[in-house]
């Protein structure tokens, strides 16, 4: 047999001597070498001494048999340990937060769970404010959001299907769904999929949400993304599936609809009545924010005819003296505006409050009265900036349409701006992934999902689940019907 030494040099060079790989010799039963090997930072030291070596050298007990087998069964059997042979799979292991025990005279090594990772609270996420409802959201430890559906879920039809991604980071990523709800088909193409990926690395659950979509150059997103464990949970009892990976505090849902990011968590602990009223807000805010801009310099440059005459006098009397075409002082102030957004991003938190300040107050004010931009230019690209907040998650896309429309509009007029509509809409009608459509129920129009779309229906009127969602298991209120994959 191999000593103890010769053995641990083996893994001292498979990790090649890095400094956080851990060492420590000790004696077992009294009188039998043992090693104890482990990843410096991902192991509870306490444990390690009180629960698991202190036991080993205190024992009188003489193995009987197989010494692993015995110090699985006898000594550590109240935590998960278990004995290997396998290299990779030791090492793996300990890169996992596992402590490697070596015995003296034995090929086998007894791999015990010590796991003990700094984990963040789970508080109420930035991106996601709650007025009221749960304030749990999602954090960077897998087990940790586990846990947090699983409190949520509590029905052994709620299932876990892990997979290992990345071959330096070794990422652990589950594939969270309910057994008797979901669809097989679609679970069958997130498996296909996921098991295809051969990268370096998977760092966050945006590396593979992009790998997911069926249309990688796209700007709308395919895949839907939540930080509230009370959010996925009520879509995996729609009948989608969830996707958590290990270092990310965004969960995927698949499939993914455009009316999503319409609604809001909030809207179920609210009156149907506000929430529908919200939500048809939140949809004329997007469309002003994208259209106001290119519609404002169509107008001006060749739709005059049209406006009234009150309201083009006080344009007039404003632009007067502009040394810009209104479309490139829009151009310049959206170009403007940008600029400042992402500097307050990437400036310490103090800084950007002033930079905000700075930038809204001083030079926005210094601009109109130098005469370089007019003020219904600044009012009107600072307002759809604010409208496009209206749906966060979609504040990228509409910013970057704003752009579009607002050149289309500039060279091509109203006209433009119409067929620019019409194209888009019919691009986004033929969006859609794992055989949903983008823009369902609106279109194709789907009566019975009314309840749940632009008008939020009270929730015992809502008995059905939405049919555009696949899944195998129609009704959610009453009886279960029984369906057939």
């Amino acid at each position: 047999m191999n000593s103890i030494q010769k053995i641990t040099q083996i893994y001292k060079n498979k990790f090649n001597n890095s400094a956080d790989f851990v060492v420590r010799e000790f004696i077992a039963f009294q009188n039998c070498k043992a090693c104890a090997m482990f990843v410096d930072g991902t192991v509870d030291k306490q444990f390690l001494i009180s629960g698991m070596m202190k036991p080993l050298q205190d024992s009188k007990k003489i193995p009987e048999g197989n010494i692993a087998d015995f110090v699985v069964a006898e000594l550590i059997g109240f935590v998960q340990a278990k004995k290997e042979t396998n290299q990779d799979i030791i090492i793996n292991t300990m890169l996992n937060g596992f402590c490697a025990i070596i015995f003296e005279n034995t090929d086998e090594v007894v791999l015990v769970d010590s796991t003990k990772w700094i984990v963040r609270t789970p508080n109420e996420p930035p991106t996601s404010a709650v007025m009221k409802g749960p304030r749990e959201g999602f954090v960077e430890d897998i087990m940790t959001n586990s846990i947090l559906l699983r409190k949520r879920l509590k029905t052994p039809d709620f299932v876990y299907e892990k997979i290992v991604l990345g071959k330096y980071t070794k990422t652990q990523v589950r594939i969270a769904y309910i057994n008797s709800i979901a669809k097989p088909s679609i679970i069958q193409q997130i498996k296909e999929k996921l098991e295809k990926i051969n990268i370096d690395g998977i760092i966050d659950s945006h590396y593979i949400a992009e790998i997911l979509q069926n249309r990688r150059h796209t700007i709308f997103k395919q895949i839907g993304e939540a930080e509230k464990p009370d959010i996925v949970a009520a879509k995996l009892l729609e009948g989608r599936v969830a996707i958590l990976v290990d270092g990310s505090p965004i969960v995927l849902t698949i499939p993914y609809i455009f009316i999503e990011d319409i609604q809001n968590s909030n809207d179920y602990y609210s009156s149907s009545l506000r929430a529908s009223i919200l939500r048809i807000t939140r949809l004329i805010g997007a469309v002003l924010s994208i259209l106001l801009p290119g519609t404002y310099v169509a107008l001006l440059m060749y739709h005059c005819d049209i406006i009234p005459i009150k309201f083009l006098v006080s344009i007039a009397n404003s632009i007067q003296g502009i040394p810009l075409s209104p479309f490139l002082e829009v151009l310049f102030i959206v170009f403007l505006f940008e600029m400042l957004y992402e500097a307050s991003l990437r400036m310490p938190k103090y800084l950007g409050l002033a930079l905000s300040i700075v930038g809204a107050l001083i030079l926005g004010d210094t601009a109109v009265k130098a005469g370089l931009v007019s003020p219904p230019a600044v009012m009107l690209v600072a307002l759809t900036g604010v409208m496009s907040y209206t749906i966060p998650d979609q504040s990228q896309q509409i910013a970057f349409l704003r752009l579009i429309f607002t050149i289309i509009g500039g060279t091509l007029g109203l006209y433009g701006i119409v067929i620019g509509s019409i194209i888009l809409v019919a691009y986004m009608t033929n969006l859609g992934s794992f055989g949903t459509s983008y823009l369902t129920p609106m279109s194709p129009f789907t009566y019975k999902d009314q309840k749940d779309g632009m008008i939020k229906m009270p929730i015992t009127d809502m008995q059905y689940r939405p049919t555009v969602i696949p899944n195998i298991n129609p009704k959610r209120q009453g009886k279960n019907e029984n369906s057939k994959h």
